[in-house]
């Protein structure tokens, strides 16, 4: 009898959890919603909540309209639909796509401590893929570690590629500008944390945001646009991706890159005839739309004057950007799974390449990046995408970080990939170790680097400074010392990382826009 005993028990203990699995409703200002509790533990997580109206219709190409509020209690057990897109990122993750639709407006909260009185730090998830790929809940974006080390995260959708970044002359003749609504929507996101995450118990009053690569992008140019004052009290800028092409400004070309309404024109006439009115425009199939992005469509950040007064990276230089501490860095091998993106594929193709898009100054480029077979190619892709595409920026964000009063810190992740080691520290690689969610056979070594991790993460939510009892020091960026963390096989301090390197890329970039812009963007001091 022993055994059929233990097993009822079982089954009746299971039959209760079951029954007991949904949370509380919780009372936002649109009405009740409720989630469920993550199995084993007390985090409550509620998915799919809109945050904003759906962007179709006459909403398209607009910014983020209020959501309708609803009667009853919406269920929140089911993660919402995902931006358009294609199928190259979960083919890459191994995920399954989910059902996509321009309805995508929608986030994600888990937490530990219901209820006003809590006041937990918040941390908002802004995900990666390009601003044309991602979504809120891949499969490594789980938030219930974070939410049992005592904050409340919240992850998001955004509208992405053309939907979310088209400019054009018939949207700005509208408007008075156009693009950036996929940063628009972050920030209405931000809003609606401000109204309703106390209620998740969460502090308004204590949201830090964080991204990795387009994520990434997305923290520095919220944290550099005023749109986002008030909103945003802290940042972590995991790998931004920010070059010479994907910040355009809204009516004149850079040297490296064509105006917005211009590219946005020009792609909008290419695959679509007679679209001469925005009826014609909004009228356009969200398919058709899609199929005509995955033809090519380059997206960028818009420097319009409004969300975005000014380059971002002329922001930083000057110390305009919101005054709030910032944790930027990179990993080691940024441009290993990237080497596909790159054209060229021997040394002489490489070479032409470099003189075309650097001109005057490709012999620098050269010299710096040398490949003369097939296999210093190799590396050379690795390092000048790694630089140029996110490492250069990253610490000009953090040199701008020293013209404010709140301070900045750097990271540099070196750990290579478990059983990959043609990858290295490839790019992402570092987001399992910072929410937690490593797979279950990682390794010790693994295991407790992203312990590590996951502690300055929720410290410096917690306080703005990342620093941490039981861990190694942290030191504070400083532009004379270029100080950082390496978080690697070992965790310790550095100085230096790529300096030398680093302001040759600046003084090739401020010769390149002064073409330009005279009085633009010059070398970080």
């Amino acid at each position: 009898m022993t055994k059929p005993t233990i097993r009822s028990a079982t089954l009746l203990a299971a039959l209760i959890v079951g029954a007991s699995a949904l949370a509380k409703p919780v009372q936002l200002d649109s009405g009740p919603v409720q989630g469920d509790v993550v199995e084993g533990t007390t985090v409550q997580v509620f998915r799919g909540i809109p945050y904003a109206a759906p962007p179709v219709g006459d909403l398209r190409w607009r910014e983020p309209a209020p959501v309708a509020p609803w009667e009853g209690v919406r269920s929140a057990t089911a993660f919402g639909n995902i931006c358009h897109q294609g199928p190259a990122l979960a083919a890459m993750t191994g995920e399954d796509l989910p059902t996509r639709s321009e309805d995508c407006l929608y986030l994600n909260v888990w937490t530990g401590a219901i209820g006003s009185e809590a006041k937990q730090p918040v941390m908002v998830w802004i995900h990666g893929g390009g601003l044309t790929l991602g979504w809120g809940h891949q499969r490594g974006y789980d938030g219930t570690h974070l939410a049992k080390q005592g904050v409340v995260l919240v992850s998001i959708n955004y509208r992405l590629g053309a939907l979310g970044f088209l400019a054009h002359p018939l949207l700005s003749e509208e408007a008075g500008v156009s693009g950036n609504y996929g940063l628009k929507d972050q920030i209405a996101a931000l809003e609606w944390v401000q109204r309703n995450i106390e209620a998740f118990g969460g502090d308004p009053n204590n949201v830090t945001i964080f991204g990795e690569s387009a994520g990434g992008t997305s923290v520095h140019a919220l944290i550099a646009s005023p749109r986002s004052k008030g909103l945003v009290h802290r940042g972590i800028a995991q790998s931004p991706w920010v070059t010479g092409s994907n910040y355009a400004h809204l009516d004149k070309a850079l040297p490296t890159v064509g105006s917005a309404t211009k590219n946005g024109r020009q792609w909008v006439d290419t695959h679509f005839d007679g679209i001469d009115s925005l009826a014609k425009l909004r009228g356009l199939g969200a398919e058709d739309l899609f199929r005509a992005q995955e033809a090519g469509y380059a997206v960028a950040v818009t420097v319009d004057g409004d969300f975005m007064p000014a380059h971002a990276v002329d922001v930083y230089r000057r110390g305009e950007q919101q005054d709030v501490p910032v944790i930027a860095g990179t990993n080691t091998d940024e441009g290993t799974i990237f080497q596909g993106l790159l054209s060229f594929n021997t040394p002489e193709d490489y070479r032409a390449a470099m003189e075309e898009q650097f001109g005057d100054h490709a012999t620098t480029i050269l010299e710096v990046y040398p490949a003369t077979d097939m296999g210093s190619l190799f590396a050379a892709k690795n390092r000048l995408i790694t630089d140029t595409w996110f490492l250069q920026n990253t610490r000009n964000m953090l040199v701008g970080m020293a013209k404010v009063s709140s301070k900045g810190w750097q990271y540099h992740f070196s750990r290579q990939a478990p059983g990959a080691p043609m990858l290295g520290a490839f790019h992402g690689m570092e987001i399992g170790y910072a929410f937690g969610n490593l797979d279950a056979d990682a390794s010790a070594e693994d295991q407790a680097l992203s312990d590590a991790m996951t502690r300055y993460w929720v410290q410096f939510a917690k306080t703005g400074d990342p620093n941490v009892e039981g861990l190694p020091a942290w030191p504070a960026y400083e532009p004379e010392t270029d100080r950082h963390l390496e978080l690697g096989d070992e965790i310790k301090a550095g100085t230096g990382y790529r300096k030398e390197v680093l302001d040759t890329l600046n003084e090739i970039w401020a010769a390149m826009m002064a073409v330009a812009e005279p009085e633009g963007v010059a070398v970080p001091e």
